[in-house]
């Protein structure tokens, strides 16, 4: 036998033909192995899929309404671009909805027009009220809790993550509070900031802070890939836009206001660049100054997406290699013993439906020689006491009661149905002192 492969015959007869078609075959079975997990592009790889938000309102009190209504504004948005919930934290004081002033209760809107419920059905608040504070805001950030919180209330961003950190509230000279209560000062902005860098947390940060003097909460920053905006710069006010009459409050403020304006034209497939987001900030509209600290921050503003922090592309990637299945079910390791489970459950299924069909003399027969063991042992009506090997067959009645509400749950009680109608045949032939010596030998 002879080959021809690219102008060159190969015989079997020739030792060196054979190693060379040997080789040639193992090339090409390396070419068409499917890949292998470790081939696929992880999350670190990827650009614009591995998103995260943390939203944060610092304040409470109904006379600061605008600063939910701000925090609530932006989760809406990374969501319609497409940040899934479970990639968002959003912490709220949430006293705004169901105050006692609030004329349109359970509803916070940002707008006089009140077409726009920011409190619909789809809100899921992480932290509420008093759990807004200092010390859980740089727990979610550093990753370090305590073994009792949920997933879905922690960031487990890595270190190919775009995470956005957006905070609204009352602020001063290199300081936010925390509901008139606590301070988050820049030195402990920029420790944790550095802290999520060491653990891998990010790869880029973006940190948009919309209080006054806002531009001095990044004055610490030392850290690489973190990019910085604030709503004014040191020494001046950040203002609300306008006031709903039907509320009493102002309900927006302006740096958010025309935040939002900006993102209500994009969609999560949009090109807009975050340098025609920090352009489109008039200071004339803001009464304020937006700051921008990009010293830190490896690339061009205008060659950055704005969807690269603000939403989310999950990316299907189509693989033929196999997976390990992974189930909680204790004792099943591999994809042979689910099958086996799944096959064991058929059958459970199918012998549910025997069972549920049954209606002879056997079964009525079970119920007759029931109710002779309850008359005969298990008390005889002067409030005579079980003995122990009655109370365990007890048990096995009542499970037979239970199970009548469930077809799958009768099919694994059968064997033992049928055990007790012989059990019961032997408890008449021979007496309860020898059935209850049996049922102790059994």
């Amino acid at each position: 036998m002879a080959f021809d492969i690219q102008g060159t015959s190969l015989s079997w007869s020739s030792p060196q033909a054979a190693r060379q078609l040997v080789f040639l075959l193992l090339v090409m079975g390396a070419v068409l192995t499917p890949s292998s997990p470790s081939d696929i592009p992880s999350s670190s790889s990827t650009m614009h899929n591995n998103n995260w938000a943390v939203l944060v309102c610092t304040s409470r009190f109904w006379f600061n309404y605008r600063h939910m209504a701000n925090t609530l504004s932006l989760y809406r948005t990374v969501k319609r671009l497409g940040i899934p919930d479970e990639r968002i934290i959003l912490m709220l004081a949430d006293d705004m909805a169901c105050n006692a002033r609030n004329t349109y209760p359970a509803q916070v809107f940002n707008n006089e027009n009140h077409q726009l419920n920011l409190y619909g059905d789809n809100v899921e608040v992480d932290y509420r009220g008093y759990e807004v504070t200092v010390e859980n805001f740089l727990r979610v950030l550093i990753g370090r809790h305590e073994s009792a919180v949920p997933r879905s209330k922690r960031l487990l961003s890595d270190e190919g993550s775009h995470v956005l950190l957006y905070m609204s509230g009352h602020g001063g000279d290199e300081f936010l509070k925390f509901q008139d209560s606590e301070e988050l000062q820049s030195h402990d902005l920029s420790d944790v900031v550095k802290q999520m860098k060491e653990k891998h947390r990010f790869k880029e940060l973006l940190i948009m802070v919309d209080t006054c003097q806002a531009a001095t909460l990044f004055s610490q920053l030392h850290s690489p890939g973190v990019l910085a905006i604030g709503s004014s710069m040191k020494g001046q006010n950040a203002y609300s836009h306008h006031l709903d009459s039907d509320i009493g409050v102002s309900v927006v403020d302006r740096f958010t206001f025309y935040t939002l304006a900006f993102f209500e034209k994009l969609n999560m497939y949009s090109n807009a660049s975050l340098g025609s987001l920090f352009n489109s900030y008039n200071p004339n509209l803001l009464m304020s100054t937006a700051f921008c600290r990009m010293d830190l921050y490896q690339r061009p503003l205008h060659e950055v997406p704005v969807t690269n922090f603000f939403g989310s592309v999950m990316k299907t990637i189509h693989t033929e290699s196999s997976y390990k299945l992974v189930s909680s079910a204790p004792g099943v390791e591999s994809s042979h013993d689910l099958h086996s489970v799944g096959a064991d459950r058929l059958t459970l299924e199918a012998e549910a439906d025997v069972v549920k069909q049954i209606d002879s003399p056997e079964k009525r027969a079970v119920k007759i020689k029931r109710k002779k063991f309850d008359q005969q042992s298990l008390g005889d009506g002067n409030g005579h006491q079980q003995t122990k090997s009655n109370k365990s067959l007890v048990k096995v009645i009542k499970g037979r009661e239970d199970a009548e509400a469930s077809p799958f749950s009768k099919a694994l009680l059968t064997r033992k149905l049928f055990t007790f109608s012989k059990i019961s045949l032997i408890m008449e032939l021979f007496g309860g002192k020898f059935f209850r010596t049996t049922c102790m030998i059994l």
